[in-house]
């Protein structure tokens, strides 16, 4: 049954992502007179279909392969290496046949809508449900080195007010207006002792000149998940476990964790930790693991890279505020816009080497098990799930690579700046070396997921 549950929800989040993207690509080029010849969601190889229905001049249907799908506009070069045009001149209704500014628009148009799902499903979820808000109950974890930690802020400190207005939330606490504000004065508690800590009068420069805000709710170390075959599932880590002290030291975040390990590859670590005998029926909080847990220490070498196959476990509580519609609307852009510098941020850290790839990529059996375990969450998990993985996908396609949107957007860029199209030829050869760098990254993808769970 779980099997067939991860497969419906892949399923459905790739039909909803793929119609998106397809569709941006579908309306713009109708906006601008272009023949859109198919409009297919999945994809009908060897002509295998679940559903077709031609309707004027566009052929809809639904593919037996649900891992993509395609806009056939007539006079592109795309994935379908179509030829037939290729020896007549370009007709008023062809992509070719259309100023370069509107045929950017209309590779532009998938990518677009995919920023547009996300943000409909952040409004959506916030109209309905409210905006999420982390109540001040968790102490803060302050980086060193950082602008907060100059100001006098110690990791396990307790936020009350800014400049004597009580605040209840994090969010309260970091809002743009109040680090732009005139004065800034922090009150705090610290070991039952009440403090005032005076923020400097250039933050906002200083801020901007840190690599972190260097402010945040702490994240207790408790384990999520065990990969198997790795370095903490041979020393025997469980799920479910608070990391309480490394080598001897106390640890109190998850960044302390990454930390120590990440700096000791290679090394014998021993890490000490807490651990319920049982599992309770409510939330696991890390004060309750505390109060009950059973200690237990193990020897772990992490790899050269400095991991042992650990991830987080969330536990730092939110609530939900309800919103006016122009509220969520600015929350939700706000959300889409958040998620995409991560995401960017995110890429840019695979690519650097900072980050494995191997670890930190997924394809289609990874995506349909976080699918299955958001949708196991709820309703809203899932569509979360949905608008960032619409995120993922725009910004995937924006990449200058051959065969995506980023390496189509670029060759008709250089045609608009050189004026005149690029040989027929080169632009196959250009698409052909493309699908088969997707079509390897995919198989490599497809193997990944398979055999590093």
């Amino acid at each position: 049954m779980d099997t067939l549950s991860t497969i419906f929800y892949f399923i459905v989040a790739i039909f909803i992502l793929v119609t998106a993207h397809e569709f941006g690509h579908f309306i713009t080029a109708r906006i601008f007179g272009m023949r859109v010849d198919r409009f297919f969601i999945g994809f009908d190889f060897f002509g295998i279909k679940l559903w077709q229905k031609k309707i004027g001049e566009t052929e809809y249907g639904i593919g037996a392969f649900p891992v993509g799908g395609y806009v056939k506009i007539a006079g592109m070069v795309d994935e379908s290496l179509d030829t037939a045009y290729v020896h007549t001149e370009p007709k008023p209704w062809e992509f070719r046949g259309k100023p370069v500014w509107q045929r950017l628009i209309v590779l532009a148009g998938g990518v677009g809508m995919n920023f547009v799902l996300a943000a409909l499903i952040f409004i959506g979820i916030t109209a309905i449900f409210g905006e999420s808000r982390t109540p001040l109950t968790t102490p803060a974890f302050i980086d060193q080195n950082s602008v907060f930690s100059s100001m006098g802020f110690r990791s396990g400190d307790r936020l009350i007010s800014i400049n004597g207005n009580r605040i209840n939330y994090w969010e309260e606490a970091l809002a743009p207006d109040q680090l732009s504000a005139k004065t800034l004065q922090y009150t705090i508690e610290r070991n039952g002792q009440v403090l005032t800590l005076q923020a400097p009068p250039d933050i906002l420069s200083r801020l901007n000149g840190s690599k972190s805000i260097g402010l945040r709710p702490t994240m207790p170390p408790i384990i999520d998940q065990v990969l198997p075959n790795d370095p903490a599932a041979k020393a025997g880590m469980k799920p479910g476990a608070l990391i309480t002290s490394i080598d001897g030291t106390p640890v109190s975040d998850w960044t302390e964790v990454v930390g120590i390990i990440s700096k000791n590859g290679g090394k014998k670590l021993a890490i000490t930790w807490l651990s319920l005998k049982s599992t309770p029926t409510g939330p696991v909080t890390a004060e309750m693991i505390r109060r009950n847990g059973q200690s237990g220490t193990t020897e772990v070498v992490p790899s050269k890279s400095g991991k042992i196959g650990i991830s987080l476990k969330q536990t730092i509580e939110t609530e939900r505020h309800k919103l006016s519609f122009p509220e969520s609307v600015v929350s939700g852009v706000n959300q889409t816009w958040k998620t995409s510098v991560m995401t960017v941020q995110g890429f840019a850290k695979i690519f650097s080497g900072q980050e494995d790839f191997k670890k930190s990529v997924g394809g289609p059996v990874k995506i349909a098990r976080i699918a299955n375990q958001s949708a196991e969450q709820g309703p809203v998990s899932f569509f979360y799930f949905v608008a960032v993985l619409s995120i993922s996908l725009a910004i995937i396609n924006i990449l200058p690579i051959p065969a995506l949107d980023g390496g189509q957007f670029m060759l008709n860029a250089i045609e608009g700046v050189i004026r005149k199209e690029i040989p027929f030829e080169i632009k196959m050869r250009i698409q052909q070396v493309g699908m088969a760098v997707l079509l390897a990254l995919f198989a490599y993808l497809m193997i990944n997921d398979i055999f590093n769970p």
